[in-house]
C-alpha cells in the first residue's frame, strides 16, 4: 500500500526529498531536467538544516523553497513568462528587514507585483518582534521564513534590494539594485522596530511608484 504524503513528515528525510524532487520534475518538465531538480532539491533542504532549530517540517519547505527556485531558473531561462515585475529583497540573515520588505510590498502591491526574500546567513525563524508589529499593520507572515540567497533567484528579478548584506549579492548587468540602509531589527525595541517598518513602507511606496503604472494600493 502506499503511502499518504501526509505521512511524510513520518519518513526519512531522503525518502521525503525524492518524492518532492519527483513531484517538481514533473511540474517542471521540458524546463529542468531531473538531475538538476533533483539537486536543487537537497541543495535547499540541506542550506535550511544548517539554521533550523526545529527539523520537522524542513522537507515540505526545502519542497517549498525548491518550486521557487525552480520557478526563478525557469524565468531567467526565459521558460517562464514574467506577467509583473521581480523583486528581489535582501538583508543578512531574511529574518528582520528584507522579510518587513517583502510582505509589506505584497500588502500594498497584491497582485501587481511578485517578491521574493533572502538572506546572505539566514537566520533561524522570522524576529518575534517584527511578527508584531507587522501584525499591528495588519499584515501576517506565518507561512514565512528564512531563506538562502541563491544565484536563481537573483538572475530572475528585475529589482533587487539590498539591506546591509554587503557585497554578498551577485552583480548582472541590467538589473536595478537598491541599497536601502536601515537599522537591524534584531539590534532593536518594538519603537524601534515599527521606525523601521514605517521607513521600509516609504522606501516600497517609492519603488511601486516606479515599477508599476497604477503605483501602491492603500
Amino acid at each position: 500500500m502506499s503511502t499518504g504524503r501526509g505521512q511524510d513528515g513520518l519518513l526519512a528525510p531522503e525518502h521525503v526529498l525524492h518524492r518532492a524532487a519527483e513531484r517538481l520534475a514533473h511540474q517542471f518538465t521540458g524546463m529542468v531536467n531531473a538531475e538538476t531538480v533533483e539537486r536543487v532539491v537537497f541543495e535547499s533542504y540541506t542550506a535550511l538544516v544548517r539554521t533550523a532549530t526545529v527539523s520537522t517540517h524542513l522537507p515540505s519547505l526545502a519542497e517549498k523553497f525548491s518550486r521557487d527556485r525552480l520557478t526563478a531558473l525557469a524565468q531567467s531561462r526565459g521558460l517562464i513568462a514574467k506577467p509583473v515585475p521581480e523583486i528581489l529583497y535582501v538583508c543578512v540573515q531574511n529574518s528582520g528587514r528584507s522579510q518587513m520588505a517583502a510582505a509589506i510590498t505584497r500588502h500594498l502591491a497584491g497582485d501587481r507585483v511578485h517578491v521574493r526574500s533572502a538572506g546572505s546567513q539566514p537566520g533561524a525563524g522570522i524576529l518575534p518582534g517584527v511578527i508584531e508589529v507587522l501584525a499591528e499593520a495588519g499584515i501576517e507572515v506565518n507561512e514565512e521564513f528564512p531563506k538562502p540567497l541563491t544565484d536563481d533567484v537573483v538572475r530572475a528579478a528585475d529589482a533587487v534590494v539590498t539591506m546591509g548584506c554587503g557585497d554578498a549579492c551577485p552583480f548582472y548587468p541590467g538589473k536595478r539594485y537598491l541599497d536601502w540602509q536601515l537599522d537591524d531589527p534584531a539590534d532593536l525595541d518594538l519603537d524601534g522596530i515599527r521606525h523601521v517598518r514605517d521607513e521600509i513602507r516609504r522606501h516600497v511606496e517609492d519603488l511601486l511608484a516606479e515599477l508599476t503604472p497604477a503605483g501602491p494600493t492603500t
